[in-house]
């Protein structure tokens, strides 16, 4: 049988990253990299017999999986985040496209947010692609909402079960987390010479309010749909308004 490695690249993820592990013992291996946590981050990946691993020079999501990437000794990765927990069909569904030979996992995430899991509004079965063989695929090094490239062409199945995604403790945590991707992705249109403007700000969060809520039926989560709609837009507009921004501020 071939050997799969869980891989999680993470930064004070204390509070999450025991029940995460826990819902991983049936890997063969656990690569914990780590970017410079204060909390027992470190403590709780080594109870749970992982090897942990620490690189603080941060160069974005994509750089960063690949430097765990590169520590893995198995012949497959399954890529999780730490506020994720494997459900038991998807830990036999992984099994059973390992033992078929090479090709990309696609996995249902499901997400719980603000006291429900959500099924709609573009949020479920939000379809990604974690489990590939080591060398036979890997990540770009985007800095935020990187991807993983397929360059050896290997075909993609879709893995039953699901996911499941914990996405945010509390409010404060969405917009704090919110904040991070927006700089981000600021920062990188920024690198590429491209500029912003408060009217494609506007434009975009109206498109991502009314594509969520209408379109793709966020109406149908409840309240919980109608806030996170909400914040969606209000997060699509504050990344444009941050290039903006650093637009203004740059050419002084």
């Amino acid at each position: 049988m071939s050997s799969i490695a869980a891989v999680l690249i993470v930064k004070n993820e204390a509070e999450n990253l025991d029940a995460c592990l826990a819902s991983l013992a049936w890997a063969d291996e656990i690569v914990v990299l780590d970017s410079g946590s204060t909390d027992a981050t470190e403590s709780v990946a080594r109870t749970r017999g992982a090897r942990f691993f620490r690189n603080d020079d941060w160069q974005g999501f994509g750089r960063q999986r690949q430097r765990a990437e590169a520590l893995v000794e198995s012949e497959w990765i399954f890529m999780v985040d730490a506020d994720e927990r494997v459900t038991d069909t998807l830990r036999d569904s992984i099994r059973q496209c390992v033992d078929q030979g090479p090709a990309i996992g696609s996995m249902a995430r499901l997400s719980w947010c603000f006291g429900s899991f959500i099924r709609h509004g573009g949020w479920y079965p939000d379809r990604v692609l974690r489990l590939y063989p080591k060398g036979l695929a890997g990540y770009d090094d985007a800095r935020v909402h990187e991807k993983l490239r397929n360059d050896h062409g290997l075909a993609v199945r879709k893995l039953q079960g699901d996911l499941l995604h914990y996405t945010y403790r509390d409010l404060r945590h969405y917009l704090e987390k919110s904040a991070h991707y927006a700089q981000a992705w600021a920062q990188a249109r920024q690198e590429q010479g491209r500029s912003g403007s408060l009217t494609a700000g506007v434009l975009h969060a109206v498109g991502c309010f009314l594509r969520m809520y209408i379109l793709k039926l966020g109406v149908l989560d409840g309240r919980q749909g109608l806030l996170l709609a909400l914040l969606s837009s209000h997060s699509t507009f504050a990344k444009y308004a941050d290039l903006w921004v650093r637009t203004r501020t740059s050419s002084r």
